[in-house]
């Protein structure tokens, strides 16, 4: 399991969830295994782990929502409680797809949202991995100039073409001529989607009492969570420190760390073939 490869046929339907439209795409057999993408602009479940997909699905069931806000989910989180908003609309997923317990594997935003609800149901997660999750330490130090660029994106001139590209070539990942133009040119489509731009799912804390929830390193139950979790971190990550993986690692009883050298904020597309095998042998209980 080195080598990605082409995504293959999923199934595709979308789910009712408190009223809400949650699109969920998948293929395999086996243990359930959902996908969780990053914030960005224009980010969907698919595009991320397009390198990931095939290889993962030769032993799992795997299940890729697009999160509340994106894609061709319904639009509109609370800005209040966003991590917590996007946890319980995965967690419907579950429930609509008749799931007690699932492994989750989460990038950014996504693996925000499953660390949440890890957190708030940790009966539902049986194994979880988290590349670059965000909301580690973000009350103990200024945002990075990724995160700014992340944040900005929606305000000022609005969102362009340009913006993104500068995003995702700068701060996104490593080696900026790694990204084909395809690629932003898709994402800056999804991302001036009207329903988007009026209420962007990925924005600044609007109070302080959001911004300390939005830290978990501020939740005393990290201390407690037992799900046994493995954390990938790009070594030159500019979104979300690297430092933050030491910190879960520090906090969380049964959490193993692999920091990947020349690897920016997108472990599972910049380097697939490793991150598919340590996925893969991890989720199984094979380390």
């Amino acid at each position: 399991m080195t080598t990605p490869t082409e995504v293959p046929a999923m199934r595709e339907r979308l789910l009712d969830v408190d009223g809400k439209q949650i699109f969920v795409a998948e293929t395999g057999q086996g243990t359930p295994v959902l996908l969780l993408h990053g914030g960005g602009p224009g980010a969907s479940g698919v595009s991320n782990y397009g390198r990931n997909i095939a290889e993962l699905a030769k032993e799992f069931r795997v299940i890729v929502p697009d999160l509340p806000g994106y894609g061709r989910s319904s639009k509109g989180i609370d800005p209040d409680d966003p991590f917590g908003a996007l946890a319980t609309g995965i967690r419907g997923v579950l429930n609509q797809l008749g799931l007690e317990k699932a492994h989750f594997v989460g990038n950014s935003y996504g693996g925000a949202c499953a660390l949440r609800l890890a957190l708030d149901t940790p009966e539902r997660v049986d194994r979880m991995v988290l590349m670059g999750p965000g909301g580690i330490g973000t009350t103990r130090a200024l945002p990075t100039p990724g995160l700014n660029s992340l944040l900005n994106y929606y305000t000022g001139d609005g969102p362009s073409r340009r913006k993104l590209e500068r995003f995702i070539r700068d701060h996104l990942v490593f080696n900026a001529a790694q990204v084909p133009d395809s690629i932003i040119d898709a994402r800056y489509q999804d991302s001036i989607d009207p329903e988007v731009v009026a209420a962007p799912p990925l924005r600044r804390p609007k109070s302080l009492r959001a911004l300390w929830k939005m830290d978990f390193t501020r939740d005393k139950r990290l201390n407690r969570l037992g799900v046994p979790t493995l954390v990938l971190w790009g070594a030159a990550d500019q979104v979300n420190r690297p430092s933050g993986g030491r910190m879960l690692a520090g906090r969380m009883p049964n959490c193993d760390l692999y920091e990947v050298a020349n690897t920016g904020h997108w472990v599972q597309w910049e380097r697939a073939g490793l991150f598919n095998q340590l996925c893969a042998d991890f989720l199984a209980g094979r380390r």
